[in-house]
């Protein structure tokens, strides 16, 4: 038991990326923090850590959530897709000379609705359908 009374770890078993995974985590560690330090997935980035900026979305059971607001053992027994898990083997595209985050391509991927209109497959580099 810590001192608060609490236990010291908490098992987590979740389906990361389609891999399941367990560990004994803090009952404290957030799921950025799991994701990051524990599963060394690094494209799940903290920017603000008030779930403002979006650079820790990750999918939770297909849903948008802001992982530096979650801690892991809310994740227990669910579905989890990180940015590496949304395109293994793809890369961002680039845009001129700047290239476009990895983490930033996932936010997009992510909070756009899965009929984007014109603007928004502009905004992921598709073409917009001929009329």
């Amino acid at each position: 038991m810590s001192p608060e009374g609490g236990p010291l770890s908490v098992a987590v078993r979740a389906r990361v990326n389609g891999r399941e995974c367990a560990e004994a985590v803090p009952p404290r560690l957030l799921l950025c923090d799991f994701l990051r330090s524990r599963l060394r997935l690094t494209g799940t980035h903290v920017g603000c850590e008030h779930g403002v900026c979006g650079a820790c979305t990750v999918l939770l059971d297909g849903e948008p959530v802001r992982s530096c607001l979650l801690l892991a053992a809310q994740v227990d027994g669910r579905e989890v897709t990180t940015v590496e898990g949304l395109a293994p083997d793809a890369e961002a595209p680039s845009s001129g000379s700047a290239s476009v985050s990895r983490g930033a391509w996932a936010s997009v991927r992510l909070l756009h609705p899965r009929h984007p209109d014109d603007g928004q497959r502009a905004a992921r580099g598709a073409p917009a359908p001929e009329r």
